[in-house]
């Protein structure tokens, strides 16, 4: 697998990810102003700045665009914002109950870029990751794991503990898996802001590309639920 390099200064890092901000979700699943009807899949892309869409106007922010590229392909779905920037593991663990609430058919899981930025100890990401699938797969809700790379100043050990959990905790909870959410987008100046860090409008559409076919496999997933229910 190829590793990442982020070559922004900590300090910087770590300022961006203090100054966090307020999630464009508003607790209801349907994008605001949207008719839904109960045929309508939900789901919550529930994540960190990337998923929030950091800097970006809400109709740019990743579940925006994912919903409006899965609509074009027939697709009857409303993706809720869940993205709260700066958000680690531990804070996606203490807020899931809220954030991914009742009639969430399918979740989106993009976490562990800001533990990496830290220098959180992999374990304890881990944990909160394992502990996250565990309580979405006890509600019966299906999951795609979207895994991150880590800084390489943290050295080897820390980088292969890191980005080895994704696989393996996918595996562990039966969870659909996109082995990198910024794949083709992540050091490309053209599609990132300039913090180089975060995507912008084109990167998002070039992460929405990629993982739509991850998504489509997920919203088989919730469909084929949905239809043992009935």
């Amino acid at each position: 697998m190829v590793v990442a390099t982020y070559e922004q200064p900590l300090k910087t890092l770590l300022s961006l990810m203090g100054a966090a901000l307020l999630c464009v979700f508003s607790g209801v699943l349907a994008t605001a102003g949207e008719e839904k009807s109960p045929e309508t899949i939900q789901i919550v892309a529930f994540g960190d700045s990337l998923t929030a869409g950091y800097e970006l106007p809400p109709t740019a922010a990743f579940p925006a665009q994912l919903q409006k590229a899965l609509k074009k392909r027939g697709h009857n779905v409303a993706v809720a914002n869940a993205g709260v920037s700066g958000d680690t593991t531990s804070g996606g663990l203490q807020r899931l109950d809220w954030a991914v609430p009742p009639g969430t058919e399918a979740v989106i899981l993009e976490l562990g870029a800001n533990d990496a930025l830290r220098g959180i100890d992999p374990a304890e990401a881990r944990a909160n990751l394992d502990k996250i699938l565990a309580s979405l797969g006890k509600r019966g809700i299906p999951v795609l794991l979207a895994g991150m790379r880590s800084p390489q100043n943290w050295g080897k050990d820390y980088v292969d503990s890191f980005e080895s959990m994704y696989p393996e905790l996918a595996e562990r909870h039966g969870a659909l898996l996109y082995p990198f959410f910024m794949e083709g987008v992540a050091l490309d100046p053209k599609l990132n802001l300039d913090d180089g860090l975060h995507p912008n409008t084109a990167g998002v559409a070039r992460i929405v590309t990629g993982i739509l076919p991850q998504v489509e496999a997920l919203i088989e997933r919730a469909k084929s639920k949905r239809d043992k229910k009935q």
